[in-house]
């Protein structure tokens, strides 16, 4: 179904994360501004103010004092955040205390042990589930600069570390084999703190004193990817979606749809705490499949979900390929998107570190097993409404985890 319309998406949840984190690290008041409303940012916030830090909200403006973290009276529940258990497990490795830390029945089941190994090594002692999950207790205290060089990209772990690293003695570098998002060295930087960046490695001194700022968060390009991709499948739509987050290091799934043929266009382009922001300008055209893999995954990996969507819709096949990542998300994507389409009729194949998709799919009604993970709910939802099919998920609350209003934005569009 071809659609009309502007939207704005959700302020974005990777910003709102840090936004939070890096004002309680900081000396002063921190205002943010647009801080997205959803359960894994309240999951962050939560375990902020039970290190006491005092958040409070003033209208629609959050205010974060900054403060010396101490150690917490209970267990830190991260919910189903994984950002929220990696992230803030590198801030408890510099806390002089323990703090222990549990999450919801998918969160419980993800790996923790990239983070905890090289916190470990950087003087952090851990006591988690079978060496690797949660629930987990983390001794902090004296941090020692490290050299890391990561076998996975992760945007994740990589701030783990650069958190540690500024209550550490020395340096603290970490060395990615493909560049991971960068929006905790662009807000380090803006509150800031001195860092050493290029391609691929970033290195941090340790004491510094980190200063309050304003945080204005800008649009999710995550969540902007579903109607940007529903408008660019269907021929005939035409929509804006405006104040888009445009870190090139989360742009890749723009990059993808040009290569099938999409027509995209960025409009006022600007700066928002260290964030390049634009509105983007959707048309809708035939899509061609095409093949992504390799150094572009790390910029597009909580959007292959939808971009299978794509492939679905898109004439010729896509193949996706280096993208194992997605067997340890909130679910295992892989699977839940390959057994999604198969149960619609497309033809699919399931890779170890990926799909090949052969579209256009002709689909028909059915029943789609989320697993409980909001991109799978959000993608089917999408595919439903493009291809006018009757689509039924088996759970629509998980979108709730970074897109509250997603069905009633949806809506919007005619």
């Amino acid at each position: 179904m071809a659609i009309h319309g502007e939207i704005t998406p959700p302020p974005d949840k990777s910003i709102s994360h840090r936004s939070f984190i890096l004002g309680a690290l900081a000396q002063g008041t921190t205002t943010v501004r647009n801080a997205l409303e959803s359960e894994d940012i309240g999951s962050t916030r939560r375990a902020l103010s039970a290190l006491g830090i005092d958040i409070r909200k003033d209208g629609k403006i959050y205010l974060v004092e900054g403060a010396r973290m101490k150690e917490p009276l209970q267990v830190i529940d991260a919910g189903n955040s994984g950002t929220t258990a990696r992230l803030m497990s590198g801030v408890f490795a510099g806390i002089d205390g323990i703090v222990t830390m549990t999450g919801d029945s998918s969160l419980v089941q993800r790996p923790m042990a990239r983070v905890i190994k090289p916190l470990e090594l950087m003087g952090a002692r851990f006591l988690a589930r079978g060496g690797a999950y949660l629930p987990m207790a983390v001794r902090g205290g004296k941090l020692r600069g490290i050299f890391h060089p990561m076998e996975v990209a992760s945007a994740q772990v990589k701030s783990a570390l650069l958190l540690a690293g500024l209550a550490a003695e020395g340096t603290t570098t970490v060395n990615e084999p493909s560049q991971s998002r960068d929006h905790t060295e662009r807000m380090l930087r803006f509150f800031g703190a001195n860092l050493s960046v290029n391609a691929k490695s970033v290195g941090i001194p340790g004491g510094q004193r980190l200063q309050a700022r304003d945080v204005v968060v800008p649009g999710d390009p995550s969540s902007a990817a579903f109607p940007v991709i529903w408008a660019a499948a269907t021929a005939g739509s035409e929509i804006v979606v405006r104040d888009v987050c445009l870190n090139p290091t989360r742009t890749g799934f723009l990059a993808v749809l040009e290569r099938m043929g999409a027509h995209i266009a960025v409009d006022g382009i600007r700066e928002n705490a260290g964030e390049p922001v634009g509105d983007l300008v959707v048309r809708g055209t035939e899509l061609s499949g095409t093949t992504i893999a390799g150094d572009e995954i790390p910029t597009l990996i909580d959007e292959i979900p939808i971009l299978v969507v794509a492939a679905a819709l898109a004439s010729g096949t896509t193949v996706i390929t280096d993208a194992s990542e997605l067997r340890v998300k909130e679910t295992d994507r892989i699977a839940a998107m390959a057994q999604g389409l198969g149960c619609l009729g497309a033809e699919v194949e399931e890779l170890e570190d990926g799909l090949i998709v052969k579209g256009p799919a002709r689909l028909t009604a059915g029943m789609i097993r989320t697993h409980s993970d909001h991109r799978v709910a959000m993608s089917f939802a999408i595919l439903a409404r493009a291809r006018g099919i009757d689509v039924k998920l088996d759970d629509t609350r998980c979108v709730g985890v970074s897109y509250p209003g997603f069905f009633s934005d949806m809506d919007t569009f005619r």
